[in-house]
């Protein structure tokens, strides 16, 4: 449980919509990635890769303190990449902060004595089994790379947590049942499930993507219902798997990325989204960047001010406080929630 004093300041934080503190905070130490995936632009922009420098993290660590960041996830692009992590995690780790890295997975088995040292767990990218995953990946031994970066960490700590997450989208919904069964042949303990953002200016699509390249990654409706039938008999073929957690959402949590793409073909409305990120959390990208989540608008640049600066501006407040998660148009359509109530551990 949170002490006292952080509930205190985090239930301060939603009342005035202050920054009092801030539990997560999703760092991108690196924009380049080792994939070219079909439902992400990231990669597009490898040539004028950036990264953050350890001196650079060095002037908001103070920052960091005051705000009482407690968990920190290493995002990108691919932070394997980055040419001096582990000094990035050594001074994270000099606040006390936990530390998770999202990963490709395919520099694991490389810097594996190096991740469990450092990360206190391990999410990799799985988009389906070996054929479909090296296909979406467009990276060859994709999955292979994949599961042998899994059995490195392995052989380092055999309990060291390593899960997965899985975008379905339209080229392997149809693989559902089969992700979940990959995920217990690399050895992972879990398995997440998200539906493909393709509303947003986030990873790296500052205009957004035209309809050609919606169709290409979103389902059609066709193809939703199809979807809502493999839903139905995951649910019923794979029921331990469920019920033991390894599939990390209920039933009911499954369907609702059924609900999500039927909404984006026009029948029904979006899920409810419940979801507090902007007050508890924030994105920093790899040239400074700051936003209240992956898909709202910036709000400030670590290189021209201090992160507290930025989150308590009089322009991040007004945000916070005029913020109509029900009718905001990024938020209804959001694929990623968040949300930390007052009195929740993040340990």
């Amino acid at each position: 449980m949170p002490s006292f004093v952080e509930i205190a300041r985090r239930q301060m934080t939603l009342r005035t919509h202050h920054i009092h503190t801030l539990p997560v905070l999703v760092l991108m130490p690196h924009s380049r990635c080792n994939c070219r995936c079909v439902m992400c632009d990231i990669w597009k922009a490898n040539r004028n890769g950036k990264e953050i420098s350890a001196e650079q993290l060095a002037h908001h660590l103070d920052d960091l303190r005051r705000l009482n960041v407690q968990w920190v996830t290493l995002s990108g692009g691919e932070a394997l990449m980055h040419s001096n992590l582990w000094t990035l995690c050594e001074q994270l780790k000099g606040l006390d902060i936990r530390i998770t890295l999202l990963s490709t997975g395919l520099l694991l088995a490389k810097h594996a004595a190096n991740v469990i040292r450092w990360c206190d767990e391990v999410i990799v990218s799985l988009d389906g089994d070996r054929p479909v995953h090296d296909a979406i990946r467009n990276v060859p031994r994709a999955f292979e790379r994949l599961a042998e970066g899994v059995a490195a960490l392995r052989r380092e700590d055999g309990a060291y947590p390593v899960s997965g997450r899985c975008v379905l989208q339209q080229q392997n919904f149809h693989r559902l049942p089969l992700i979940i069964d990959a995920a217990h042949e690399i050895g992972l303990d879990q398995i997440s499930f998200l539906s493909a953002d393709v509303s947003t200016a986030a990873f790296n699509r500052p205009e957004g993507w035209d309809e050609e390249r919606v169709a290409a990654v979103a389902l059609s409706r066709t193809e939703t219902a199809d979807f809502a039938g493999i839903v139905e008999q995951t649910i019923e073929t794979h029921a331990a798997d469920f019920a033991s957690g390894f599939v990390a959402e209920n039933p009911d949590k499954l369907r609702r990325l059924v609900h999500y793409y039927a909404a984006l073909n026009g029948d029904g409305d979006f899920p409810a989204v419940r979801c507090n990120a902007p007050w508890v959390s924030a994105v920093v990208e790899a040239d400074g960047t700051v936003r209240p989540c992956f898909f709202h608008e910036a709000m400030g640049n670590i290189h021209r001010q201090p992160l507290e600066e930025i989150l308590n501006s009089d322009e991040a407040i007004f945000f916070r406080r005029n913020l109509d998660m029900d009718r905001n148009p990024i938020c209804r359509k959001c694929v990623c929630t968040l949300h930390l109530a007052p009195t929740r551990s993040i340990a």
